[in-house]
């Protein structure tokens, strides 16, 4: 009798152990606060735990927001991860503290050194360049150029362009801050200004329906608008849409403007070596299809295809400054775009 209560003993306390280590499998999460909106970032969650069964706990939230609840909550927060859009807003949690530097031979080799920070902080996962879409019924390529064309008198009342509170804005400002100068930089402020065809309002999509509107020649825009657009289910507003088309500035000098989406391990992560998995990960072949076939943005990692739609604009020259400049320029840029009264 004593004997079979041992063995019913020893088998009941290996199942306990067996459910523990069960519990403890399951509770294998990386944290991740995602200032990215975009549904097609749960298919990257969702393959992310097939591939390792480590399971992806999101905040979302607006960049603002979730640098300023991780700064609040401080040695306790439970980020592992921060994800958010253009290098001004990963800049400015570098520089509240928020990230810690990793190294990872998959991360340096995959990513160009211009699309990361120097020190292993944050690393850019996808590309967006700021081009100009026009009228062809109105504009002629030929007379398109450069982003400093743009302050030319000959298009007063034709640019559409939202509001200068807008990060891709002013990132884009930063940028020429770095190449041209302050002072130029903002003389072309004062020039593109006066030639908006109205007050800047909307997001990049609004700009863009402004066109077809008739409302302006020309418009600023992030390409992955234009792509959701002639991809997208809005029948009337696609066909109306495909009739524009799309200039990458700067193609004779430094070359178009490019912005991110980069991520970084935050400061105090609880689950470092998930977190670090989890940035390999996002520059894995299949991750960045996604970026790339989902959300119509340029993959980082060389040989990744972008989406049809975004591959049949053909290649472009990209701006090779490093995208640390657009965060470290940003208080520069914000106060030359008020200067020059870009609201």
């Amino acid at each position: 009798m004593m004997h079979r209560l041992l063995r019913a003993s020893t088998v009941a306390f290996g199942l306990l152990l067996g459910g523990l280590a069960a519990d403890v499998q399951a509770e294998e999460t990386v944290n991740v606060y995602s200032a990215r909106h975009y549904p097609s970032d749960q298919i990257l969650f969702d393959l992310f735990t097939k591939q390792t069964g480590i399971a992806v706990k999101v905040i979302n939230g607006n960049a603002e927001e979730l640098m300023q609840r991780q700064q609040q909550e401080g040695e306790s927060s439970p980020a592992d991860v921060l994800i958010t859009v253009d290098a001004g807003n990963l800049w400015r949690a570098q520089e509240m503290g928020l990230f810690q530097a990793v190294k990872s031979d998959i991360l340096e080799k995959e990513i160009p050194a211009n699309l990361r920070d120097p020190e292993g902080r944050w690393y850019a996962f996808s590309k967006r360049a700021r081009v100009i879409i026009y009228d062809p019924a109105k504009v002629k390529p030929e007379e398109l150029s450069t982003y400093q064309d743009l302050a030319d008198p000959k298009w007063k009342g034709r640019i559409l362009v939202r509001s200068s509170s807008n990060i891709y804005n002013q990132s884009l400002v930063s940028a020429m801050i770095e190449t041209d100068g302050a002072e130029k930089t903002e003389a072309w402020a004062k020039g593109l200004v006066a030639n908006l065809a109205r007050k800047p309002e909307g997001g990049d999509t609004d700009q863009i329906k402004a066109l077809v509107a008739g409302l302006g020649d020309i418009a600023i825009s992030n390409t992955y608008y234009f792509a959701r657009i002639l991809s997208g289910d809005d029948a009337e507003l696609k066909a109306k849409a495909e009739k524009l088309a799309i200039f990458f500035p700067n193609q004779q000098e430094r070359g178009t403007h490019i912005n991110i989406s980069g991520a970084g391990v935050a400061a105090h992560a609880p689950n470092k070596a998930n977190a670090v998995k989890f940035l390999e990960f996002l520059i894995s072949p299949e991750a960045q299809r996604i970026f790339a076939d989902a959300n119509n943005e340029f993959p980082v990692r060389a040989g990744v295809p972008p989406a049809p739609v975004v591959a049949a604009w053909g290649d472009f020259k990209a701006d090779p400054v490093g995208v640390t400049a657009l965060g470290k320029n940003n208080a520069e840029a914000v106060k030359l775009m008020d200067r020059a009264e870009w609201r």
